[in-house]
């Protein structure tokens, strides 16, 4: 096999991650007595929400800041008041109780932890993902999970891959490979740690940036064609 490590990245790769988001600031809007709007408050909080991830990506941000900064930012551009601090502990309370799997997550990470060793990097904060990916029904087909801030390092660090090939004791990058839907985390992160990259591509959209991922995909499915070939 060319392979032998497969990381992949959770959210919007195996865990439908937009569905606990939308779920999650749904559920805490309510709770602080606010009517809510999910065309109007969902696409101004994604907006927000896309900003701060990518600052964190290039390092202008640390995790600690980004929990509460975006709801600083969110109420701000809502000019509806309320505590930040407060809102996004329910924001986080109800944002790892969604743990929702794409279709083919289950099938494929069943399958695959036959003939490969499996791991998980995402970035992401520790009580929420211990929560939704730790406690989910595939994490046992995981030799580990890494969470960017348990270990203080973000995708597309190389530090962060290094660390999770630590944990599981490998070394050889050319049998390693990452999975991921983001160009600029998951892919970027891979070329610069050295190994092979799949981009997970559902919607098709045109790839603008000079990230060249070593494959692409559409359907979770087509990953097995990959590494049967």
């Amino acid at each position: 096999m060319k392979y032998e490590i497969i990381i992949f990245d959770a959210d919007e790769t195996l865990f439908d991650f937009k569905k606990s988001e939308r779920e999650a600031l749904k559920n805490t809007i309510l709770e602080f007595d606010i009517e809510y709007d999910e065309n109007h408050h969902l696409k101004v909080y994604k907006e927000i929400n896309d900003v701060i991830w990518k600052d964190l990506e290039k390092g202008l941000i640390t995790q600690k800041k980004l929990k509460t900064e975006r709801f600083k930012r969110l109420s701000e551009k809502l000019n509806v008041e309320f505590d930040e601090f407060e809102f996004a502990k329910s924001y986080m309370k109800h944002l790892s109780l969604g743990s929702f799997l794409y279709d083919n997550s289950i099938d494929l990470v069943e399958s695959l932890n036959k003939h490969y060793r499996l791991t998980i990097i995402t970035n992401g904060l520790k009580d929420v993902q211990d929560n939704r990916i730790r406690k989910s029904i595939i994490a046992k087909y995981f030799e580990d999970i890494v969470v960017s801030e348990e270990v203080k390092v973000s995708k597309p660090d190389s530090k962060i891959f290094e660390h999770a090939l630590n944990n599981i004791k490998y070394t050889d990058k050319s049998k390693v490979l990452i999975v991921g839907d983001s160009l600029t985390s998951d892919i970027q992160g891979g070329i610069n740690f050295g190994i092979d990259t799949c981009w997970f591509n559902p919607n098709k959209v045109e790839n603008k940036t000079g990230i060249k991922p070593t494959y692409e995909i559409s359907n979770l499915m087509e990953l097995k064609d990959i590494l049967e070939k």
